[in-house]
């Protein structure tokens, strides 16, 4: 297939337009998050149903992202994030309400936000390459930091909104409607996705060969042990500072937010890194980092020390996903599926991140329990060498 390169105008728009589907995204999963531990005392849930619940998430995502490759290249980016934004949008406002109700309103709404960003999250991936690819740049972690901006800039927004007790409905229905007007605003500069595009004779049957791909499935291993340290980061670090510091509700928020800000940064100055020293190098040294933010948070005697580990944490996390994302798309042709792929393994560690801490929160407390991210960050550091960039395809004259 050939493919003609997007003009530079629109290359332009296409990167402010990846840059904000990555930020509201980032700004819907905070938002949410940071009202955990709101939602959990209304609701009445020990750490173990906790973890349940949070799994509906993981649930509507793996569901969405298995079928994700065939989807956005069939209907393109722009197209699928525009309609799981809108989903994303029901799926929030129904939660912020229906927890009033009970846990089953709470469940069912949950995993409709788990699919749209499953989704959502695969497209804008495959526009941040078909992007990447166009500027000739590595800006794909800088796409990611810009999720995190937002997930920062939510986190902040939802201690404010904790500490001046605005009500979890009001709070979480005007970041619903915020996200999903924004989103479906900016992506309409996205450019054509081109390569990505479903080949002739495609098909769903055709994605799913690409899980045969023994590159492909260790890319996954790789993204969902990083997935994991981010995800129980995002889903636990409030509830462990408040339950097992003993802090103020708006501290455990805070707490979470360095941990995002450490991302950011991380994820903003992570091409410099790569471009000089390559990825395997880099997200070996960052899983030390990790492991190292996690023995603090856990273990620390103080409060300050717990955020001292927050921030390396953030750090050391910050590039493991995006990577995994760069090294999916190396060959554009299969970026799509790929990425559904990689993105469908990752997700597992969201699928088995919030029952597994939970239960092990119920019997060593749920800080002693984020123990075992240390395990999953020590096997991607194993694995990490297939993220090595493919070979650049033969040219033909």
């Amino acid at each position: 297939m050939t493919v003609t390169a997007p003009a530079t105008v629109d290359l332009r728009r296409a990167t402010r337009a990846t840059y904000a589907a990555f930020i509201w995204a980032g700004v819907a999963m905070s938002s949410w998050a940071s009202r955990i531990p709101q939602i959990r005392d209304a609701l009445h849930l020990a750490p173990s149903k906790l973890g349940l619940v949070l799994l509906a998430i993981a649930g509507g995502s793996i569901v969405s992202l298995v079928a994700s490759g065939h989807i956005v290249a069939r209907f393109g980016s722009r197209r699928t994030v525009t309609a799981m934004a809108a989903l994303l949008t029901l799926a929030l406002s129904g939660t912020a309400a229906g927890y009033h109700l009970g846990v089953a309103p709470v469940v069912v709404c949950l995993f409709a936000f788990g699919f749209a960003n499953g989704a959502w999250d695969v497209a804008m991936n495959v526009q941040g390459a078909v992007v990447e690819r166009g500027l000739g740049r590595s800006i794909m972690s800088r796409f990611h930091a810009g999720f995190s901006v937002g997930t920062v800039g939510g986190a902040l927004l939802g201690a404010m909104m904790v500490a001046a007790h605005v009500p979890v409905t009001l709070h979480l229905s005007v970041m619903a409607l915020l996200v999903g007007g924004g989103t479906v605003y900016a992506v309409r500069n996205f450019v054509p996705d081109g390569a990505t595009e479903e080949p002739s004779g495609g098909g769903l049957s055709h994605t799913l060969r690409f899980w045969r791909e023994p590159r492909t499935l260790l890319v996954g291993v790789f993204v969902l042990a990083f997935a994991f340290a981010e995800g129980t980061g995002v889903d636990w670090i409030g509830i462990a500072v408040i339950d097992g510091y003993r802090a103020p509700a708006a501290v455990g928020t805070l707490a979470f937010a360095v941990f995002l800000a450490a991302m950011t940064t991380g994820r903003w100055f992570g091409p410099f890194l790569l471009d000089r020293y390559g990825r395997v190098p880099v997200v070996r040294a960052l899983a030390v980092v990790t492991v190292a933010g996690l023995l603090l948070f856990v273990f620390g005697p103080v409060t300050s020390v717990a955020f001292a580990g927050a921030l390396l944490w953030g750090l050391g996390a910050s590039l493991g996903f995006p990577v995994g994302m760069s090294a999916a798309s190396d060959d554009p042709a299969y970026a799509a599926p790929r990425v559904s792929v990689v993105a469908s393994i990752g997700y597992c560690a969201f699928l088995g991140g919030p029952p597994l801490i939970g239960f092990l929160g119920d019997h060593l407390t749920v800080v002693r329990a984020l123990a075992v991210v240390a395990v999953l960050v020590a096997l991607a550091s194993v694995v990490s060498g297939a993220l090595r960039p493919l070979p650049a395809p033969p040219t033909t004259d």
